[in-house]
């Protein structure tokens, strides 16, 4: 399998030496397609360095939303596999070589992600949200999707301001796609490093969650609250759910009504 690596970076200029680092020694053949939406820092500076030393590293400037900037990356990719990752992220050396097999079972896979950050964060669970029997809510910075498949599903949709990667795994079950969930293909995620960030990123999950119930319908009958609640419930879980409330109702009131539900 040729996998291409598509991932869209803003402002990502601490990071994304560490996350290019860990994706050049993967096991080939592959290639890296960063897509970077309009940085304001040095990260297209540093990119470019990479591509020039790495035949297989591209740099691609698209702005626009993430699910525009990524769809953008997977119009540019070779692969007939796309392996979708963050730029804050940090690939564990043997990351594509558990993708492929993954891959042999079935025509997604997923990975396990592992936070790293401020303590009270790294231990916050998803909220997962389960259709067809599947977890759908595993992140777009460790799923990878054969090509076909993103094809016949429509690839990601350019309305979601957040959760395109939800949406994306719902739609690819739907459509009667397997997930294939595998603990050895690591990724490391850093979590946010602030308060600031941290609420942020709950209000935007919200929004996301709303974006979802616009588009397929009420999905409160898939969620497991009472096992989230058991499993997590503290001061932060607690903060974070009353924060992604406020983005759910807010977008409710002022969002863009595209699909009218």
């Amino acid at each position: 399998m040729f996998i291409s690596v598509v991932l869209t970076t803003k402002n990502e200029g601490r990071h994304i030496r560490d996350l290019l680092d860990s994706l050049v020694v993967q096991e080939p053949p592959f290639e890296v397609i960063v897509v970077d939406s309009d940085s304001e820092d040095s990260t297209p500076q540093i990119v470019k360095r990479y591509a020039e030393k790495y035949d297989n590293v591209k740099l691609y400037l698209k702005p626009g939303t993430r699910s525009e900037s990524m769809e953008y990356g997977v119009e540019k990719a070779k692969g007939n596999v796309i392996a979708f990752i963050g730029g804050d992220c940090i690939a564990n050396p043997f990351w594509l070589k558990e993708v492929r097999e993954s891959l042999q079972k079935g025509e997604i896979a997923a990975g396990k992600t592992i936070h790293i950050g401020p303590h009270a964060f790294e231990d916050l669970e998803r909220i997962e949200l389960y259709h067809k029997g599947y977890d759908v809510t595993y992140p777009g910075c460790n799923t990878a999707y054969k090509k076909e498949v993103l094809d016949k599903v429509g690839g990601l949709d350019p309305w979601f301001i957040t959760a395109e990667d939800i949406d994306l795994n719902y739609r690819a079950v739907s459509a009667g796609y397997k997930i294939i969930y595998n603990e050895n293909a690591i990724m490391y995620h850093r979590t946010r490093g602030s308060l600031y960030g941290f609420f942020k990123q709950a209000f935007w999950n919200g929004v996301g969650r709303k974006q979802l119930t616009l588009k397929h319908g009420r999905l409160w009958g898939s969620y497991q609250p009472l096992e989230m609640i058991k499993r997590e419930m503290n001061f932060w879980s607690l903060s974070r759910l009353i924060v992604a409330m406020l983005g759910y109702i807010a977008y409710k009131l002022f969002g863009d009504k595209r699909y009218g539900k």
